[in-house]
């Protein structure tokens, strides 16, 4: 090893030892001939002192330095000067007198600085240009630790449950009924594609019935979707799946993992068993199904009060089958124009026409619908939204799923707009986990005009619900659940089919799907089923998610060491790129012509 300590290690009694340090140079001073650099490594600084007299070849090297050059200092370790120690460094009670200096490589002066502070105030696509530079700032190696010790707790966690970790392949066969792949052409079968693994769903399922009992991995993914804060296009998950094991078991297991996860990275003691909330309530209060836990302004079903109402909207939205519901968001009648707009186009881009409002102020209820509401409605709606002055209350009026979603969206933006006004404290490390449970097994998609699985094909109805399948699958619930914290689900799974009839009935009776397309695509692993499946059921956690969670920050893209822009590229490589005519010819792709 360069070195016999790293700098964040030296101590008062280290005193009179003789070191070598190596690293990069954080910063560099000259005060009356005496060259002071502070020298960083990854695990923090120590500060070297040169003094030219003592070493002259030495103080000429130093003089040439520049902030990030990398050198390898030897010297003694002697106490700082009375009154200069540094109380904010762990090392700050001693310094190293160098006796030697070895510049490794010099460096150009960086294109923006270096340390947090500066280096936030950067527009992200620098940063991302230069990411081995960026990485270097304590923040983004902090998280890269966070990362690491969490996925280490997770491995000891499995390995101490008696899971195995076992790899998948990353090359698989088109499922193109699920999210958009990144196809791969095969050169030795022409015509012939590999689809990279958006999940290693068909595989862990695989695995059960090869009697591996307990699987994890810490799997790459890969998805062609459009990118966001909380979204890549190769992503890592925490996979895993089990036999023999039903709804309750998964909750433990679970339930620990992320317990050992929070007490290993933050020292945190999550309180288990978590909060169960089904499906149905979730949206009704919250009008999402992954809800925010750490703040009210719930949602309030009013379709009753307005079934006979004067109102018309209300009142033929009700008749139709469909839902009024409203939310106050309390304390938020002075929001500006500005951001009433706002809100109405946030409505509009879920389908709404608009969005209806009462606002009191001044001891009245101002809105252009208050005129159509009879007394008793409104002593009503005092009633059961606690309206009071400074309050102002949202509607919706549309199908049951749209009104809860229009509200769910305006929930959010509201508590935003209240936390950002100091009359609502939302904390990141507010850790509010749930299970959110009894989905529906299916949904009835009107543009395909049939049937689609909610969670997966391979989810398992609720047993008292399977008699359903035939008559009414929009009534049967499946054994699938979320996880979520802080409104993001950081993971879903489900107990699986592990019958082949009854999974061949879900493709072809139920999902419509064709028998020879679901002979071509699932018909291995209906194969499989038929010698001998186990019961078995499992999960997969956003690895990503999770520790941007851990790390307090909004974007998965500062967790993870190479991530690509919203646009898909990765511009410290400059990819994607085009391939040469000759790599083409050989996988037998030809590439139409492209708008520049």
């Amino acid at each position: 090893m360069q070195r016999t300590h790293h700098c964040a290690q030296l101590r008062s009694s280290d005193i009179g030892s003789s070191v070598t340090l190596v690293g990069w140079v954080d910063s560099i001073r000259d005060q009356g001939g005496i060259i002071f650099i502070d020298l960083r490594d990854r695990e923090g600084i120590t500060q070297v002192k040169l003094e030219p007299n003592s070493n002259a070849d030495t103080g000429a090297r130093a003089h040439h330095l520049k902030p990030e050059s990398v050198v390898q200092v030897s010297g003694v370790v002697t106490a700082r000067p009375s009154g200069t120690a540094n109380a904010g460094l762990a090392t700050g009670e001693i310094e190293v007198d160098a006796t030697g200096l070895t510049v490794h490589n010099g460096a150009d002066t960086p294109p923006f600085p270096l340390d947090d502070v500066g280096g936030d105030r950067v527009n992200e696509d620098l940063r991302l240009t230069y990411r081995y530079l960026d990485l270097r700032r304590p923040k983004m190696r902090r998280n890269l630790v966070t990362r690491h010790r969490a996925t280490k707790a997770i491995r000891d966690y499995f390995d101490a449950e008696g899971f195995i970790e076992v790899e998948t392949p990353a090359l698989f066969k088109s499922t193109p009924e699920g999210a958009r792949e990144y196809l791969v052409p095969s050169r030795i079968h022409p015509g012939q594609f590999y689809a990279l693994s958006q999940s290693p769903q068909q595989f862990k399922q695989i695995l059960m019935v090869a009697g591996v009992e307990r699987y994890f991995q810490i799997a790459r993914c890969f998805r062609d979707e459009d990118l966001r804060a909380d979204r890549q296009m190769e992503f890592t998950q925490v996979d895993v799946e089990a036999s023999f094991i039903d709804r309750e078991d998964v909750y433990a297991i679970f339930e620990g993992m992320l317990k050992k996860v929070w007490k290993d990275v933050l020292d945190v003691d999550l309180p288990t068993p978590f909060l169960r909330m089904p499906f149905v309530e979730a949206m009704n209060r919250f009008g999402v199904d992954k809800p925010d836990m750490r703040f009210g302004l719930e949602l309030v079903d009013l379709s009753e009060t307005f079934r006979n109402s004067a109102f018309k909207v209300f009142q033929s939205t009700v008749a139709g089958g469909g839902a009024v519901k409203a939310l106050n968001a309390k304390g938020l009648a002075d929001l500006t124009q500005g951001e009433l707009k706002n809100l109405e186009d946030v409505a509009k881009s879920l389908g709404a026409r608009g969005l209806a409002f009462i606002k009191v102020e001044g001891g009245e209820w101002k809105s252009p619908i208050v005129k159509f509401f009879s007394e008793a409605e409104k002593a009503e709606l005092t009633r059961m939204l606690a309206i009071e002055e400074g309050d102002i209350v949202f509607f919706a009026a549309a199908s049951w799923e749209k009104a809860c979603a229009i509200l769910g969206r305006i929930r959010l933006e509201s508590g935003t707009l209240l936390q950002k006004r100091g009359k609502l404290s939302i904390r990141h490390d507010d850790w509010k986990f749930l299970w959110v449970v009894d989905f529906p097994l299916m949904s009835y998609d009107e543009e395909a005009g049939r049937f689609v699985a909610t969670h997966h094909p391979f989810t398992a109805p609720v047993a008292e619900d399977a008699a359903l399948l035939d008559s009414d699958p929009k009534k049967v619930r499946g054994q699938h659940y979320d996880v979520v914290l802080n409104g993001m689900e950081l993971g879903g799974g489900s107990i699986r089919i592990h019958q082949p009839a009854l999974q061949k009935k879900v493709f072809e009776d139920v999902l419509q799907i064709p028998a020879d397309v679901v002979e071509s695509r699932f018909g291995y692993m209906l194969k499989a089923f038929t010698y001998g499946a186990p019961p078995h059921g499992g999960i997969a956690f956003g690895l990503d998610r999770m520790v941007a969670l851990l790390c307090g920050t909004t974007s998965i893209r500062d967790v993870i060491a190479f991530p690509k822009t919203q646009k898909g590229q990765c511009l410290m490589t400059q990819s994607p790129t085009p391939v040469t005519e000759k790599q083409l010819r050989e996988l037998h792709v030809a590439v139409s012509a492209v708008d520049a």
